[in-house]
């Protein structure tokens, strides 16, 4: 994708403040805690279209809206992903602004997920 330069300075800037992470890093980290959550903030049409077997979506149009009802704890691990993996660095870093810390953005993105053979699934 041809993202324009406003963006890719955004994402940039935040990269600063947000712990990226490959695949085979949140693979181990989804293995090592049952708590963990791996969060898809794409549009609704990406998730019907495919997304990782286990993820939660929370697209990131309404992440602030709605990230604190469904995880009231700030400490929860949150793994994020997107496309690939420039918007879930903007999510990442709106979520530890609200005082989440412990969360990643996946690096790559659903692209590398499905490179990497992440069970997917579509639908929902």
């Amino acid at each position: 994708m041809d993202h324009s330069p406003g963006f890719l300075k955004l994402v940039n800037e935040e990269k600063l403040f947000v712990k990226e992470i490959p695949l085979d890093e949140a693979r181990r980290r989804l293995a090592a805690n049952p708590e963990c959550v791996l969060l898809d903030v794409r549009e609704d049409s990406e998730w019907r279209k495919g997304h990782a077997a286990e993820a939660v979506h929370l697209g990131k149009g309404v992440l602030e809206r709605d990230l604190e009802k469904l995880y009231p704890n700030p400490d929860t691990e949150i793994l994020m992903y997107c496309g690939g993996g420039f918007r879930s660095v903007l999510a990442a870093s709106t979520a530890r602004r609200m005082g989440y810390w412990n969360c990643a953005s996946i690096i790559g993105g659903y692209k590398a997920m499905v490179e990497g053979k992440w069970p997917m699934k579509s639908g929902e």
